[in-house]
């Protein structure tokens, strides 16, 4: 597996769970996104965009990063430019870190939207902000490993059938979601979490360090 580490300019928290996502990975900056690299412990082998969010001041072995330019009247984002990249390097596994929060909710949306268009692609897609994860949903079963009290959501992009939520505090057997209900959102894992549904898309939302970073859910005391 070749695994590809995208750094978007949205929110990212250094978290045990990001480092192991970035131990062994390939790195591609998106515009903005190289303003975490150095929070983050890493160099970029490239940097990919059109260069108007450039950080101030980057040290010099960031600033040296080999950058691929486009211009800023292009019909895709610095993101999406990055993932392109990476795929055509080989990657079969995105890290997307920092695909939520920053300045432009339609850029956070669409890396959603992107990540599960890449998933139905084949390619193991996950969206990060270190303090959350997303994962795409498709037909079938996947299990995570999350710790009791994890909160999480499931997010439809779409009309759910069938779906099945174990290992959880409010489990589901076979339901339909209507697209754009409320019904998979804010449960909490109770036990090995397990979810399928047979018709539909749909993200994942979980909240693995709910305390950590810009938005932080609060820890209970």
């Amino acid at each position: 597996m070749s695994r590809f580490v995208i750094l978007l300019d949205g929110e990212v928290v250094r978290t045990p769970r990001l480092d192991a996502q970035l131990a062994g990975a390939r790195i591609i900056a998106a515009d903005g996104g190289m303003r975490h690299s150095a929070a983050l412990g890493v160099v970029p082998e490239l940097w990919v965009g059109d260069f108007d969010s450039v950080p101030a001041a980057l040290p010099a072995e960031l600033a040296a990063v080999e950058r691929r330019r486009f211009p800023s009247d292009k019909d895709r984002t610095d993101g999406e430019l990055a993932v392109a990249e990476a795929l055509a390097q080989g990657a079969t596994s995105l890290v997307l870190a920092g695909a939520f929060g920053g300045t432009r909710a339609d850029h956070a949306l669409l890396h959603l939207a992107m990540g599960i268009r890449r998933a139905k692609e084949g390619i193991e897609v996950v969206l990060t902000s270190g303090a959350q994860e997303g994962f795409p949903l498709l037909p079938g079963t996947r299990t995570f490993n999350y710790k009791d009290g994890t909160l999480f959501s499931i997010l439809g992009f779409s009309h759910l059938s069938g779906v099945t939520v174990t290992g959880a505090k409010w489990p589901l057997d076979g339901v339909e979601v209507p697209f754009g209900s409320s019904l998979t959102v804010s449960n909490e894992v109770r036990g090995g979490l397990r979810v399928s549904f047979a018709v539909g898309r749909a993200m994942l939302i979980a909240h693995p360090y709910p305390g950590e970073g810009p938005g932080a859910i609060p820890r209970s005391s």
